[in-house]
């Protein structure tokens, strides 16, 4: 045994210093841990008075939330309240048989699901309206679409202008839909409306004889071009208007060209081939939208969800915007061109910002730590509005972005959006020969 000690001795001294003082120290703990016994508590060893601590439990535990989300039931600010009116407006008011209806004109690359689905209208409804007409799996350029929703966000109706003289509609049944045609033996008749402003345009344009769903069509046109709201008396307007005329009234119509003359200076926007306004080298009026809010895409920490359900109320608490997870202050891009109508504190939003694109979009930006802009200032695509944040009713940082189109919002991951266009080749050389005709129709009185 002592020649067993002796061994172990003469190897420990001959390893390095370091390696002895590891070894030692293991060999300290090992025997502390050996020889230690845990005390363990017996109540009789405290004779009659037991140390007794309560622990009061929170009665409001806090919430799980979903990820840089809004809680449910959250209501983002009312449309309303970031839309200030104008003359304009009054046209919807004017027409209350448009109440609750959509419109949308086809355009390249459209489908019927892709059309519908980014207003979150789902794949069942699209797929049932395919089963009962097989011919909406083939949309053409130029037709239109218009439909309405129940009040549980379902489609209740859909109109489809198939041809000038055909409009098929589908209107719910339970859980498909039942089809109706209407064929027009109207005859159409081309004719130019023209007038001057005197007070409001939309008075003016009535006076000339336009309707108020061609006076929308008007607007729309041009909306990328200029502000309605700032002629004046004396600015001019020519309008050429393709009619359906049955029995001795009109049924429908089409915007062909139109030309507005404000100061000393020409606005044109005339219809292609293809249902969408060019001027009058062919180049495209509608100006382009970036898909994101920022430089690169962040991930998706909840989708758009026009019918989400609280699941402890069950109610619908709709989603209407996408939020995107990012760090805390990462700069916040406008999407396109516009002009801010909204920039300031809002409750459950946080520091937000709306922006009003043309007369028909309109996009809105939430929880943001610090905003860049004020309400009146013309912003393009791609400027910093704002840096993101957690401000208002949030979980973490992130942003919540919304797109509405006609007052209503869509799914920004899939809504179709302008782009700037123009038209190339034949195409292009058609649509001048068509110039060529159009303009010289477009005179003043």
């Amino acid at each position: 045994m002592q020649q067993i000690a002796r061994a172990v001795a003469m190897a420990f001294n001959t390893l390095p210093r370091t390696h002895r003082i590891m070894l030692g120290s293991l060999t300290v703990v090992t025997l502390a841990v050996s020889v230690w016994r845990p005390y363990v508590y017996h109540p009789s060893d405290a004779g009659d008075n037991p140390v007794v601590k309560n622990i009061e439990l929170n009665k409001n535990p806090p919430t799980l939330l979903p990820d840089a989300s809004e809680p449910f039931d959250e209501e983002t600010p009312a449309l309303e309240d970031d839309v200030p009116k104008d003359e304009i407006d009054e046209i919807d008011d004017a027409t209350p048989n448009q109440t609750g209806r959509y419109d949308y004109v086809v355009s390249s690359g459209d489908t019927l699901s892709s059309v519908l689905n980014q207003y979150g209208i789902d794949m069942g409804n699209i797929s049932q309206l395919v089963k009962v007409d097989k011919d909406l799996r083939n949309l053409r350029i130029g037709q239109q679409l218009s439909w309405t929703l129940n009040e549980n966000g379902q489609l209740q109706s859909l109109t489809w202008e198939a041809s000038r003289r055909e409009t098929r509609t589908y209107v719910r049944s339970g859980d498909t839909f039942k089809l109706s045609s209407e064929i027009q033996k109207g005859e159409w008749n081309n004719s130019v409306l023209a007038g001057t402003v005197n007070g409001s345009f939309i008075g003016s344009a009535k006076d000339a004889g336009l309707s108020s769903s061609e006076i929308r069509e008007v607007i729309k046109a041009l909306q990328w071009q200029m502000d309605f709201r700032k002629l004046r008396n004396g600015d001019k307007f020519a309008v050429l208007m393709s009619r359906e005329m049955l029995d001795g009234k009109s049924q429908q119509s089409q915007l062909l060209g139109v030309r507005l003359q404000m100061g000393d200076k020409d606005y044109y926007a005339i219809r292609a081939d293809d249902g969408k306004f060019y001027d009058r080298s062919g180049s495209g009026l509608s100006q382009g939208f970036m898909r994101f809010p920022t430089t690169r895409q962040y991930r998706v920490s909840s989708n758009f969800n026009p019918r989400r359900l609280n699941p402890v109320t069950d109610r619908i608490a709709p989603h209407k915007g996408v939020d995107f997870a990012m760090p805390l202050g990462t700069p916040v891009l406008t999407v396109g061109d516009g002009e801010v109508i909204v920039a300031k504190r809002s409750g459950a939003a946080g520091n937000y910002v709306a922006i009003r694109h043309g007369r028909q979009y309109m996009t809105r930006y939430m929880h943001m730590k610090k905003l860049l802009v004020k309400p009146g200032d013309k912003v393009k695509r791609g400027e910093r509005i704002g840096l993101s944040g957690s401000t208002g009713r949030s979980t973490g940082p992130h942003l919540h972005f919304e797109i509405w189109i006609n007052n209503q919002a869509v799914n920004p991951l899939t809504a179709k959006l302008p782009q700037m266009e123009g038209l190339t080749g034949k195409d292009r050389s058609e649509y001048l020969a068509q110039v060529r005709e159009v303009i010289p129709q477009l005179h003043f009185k």
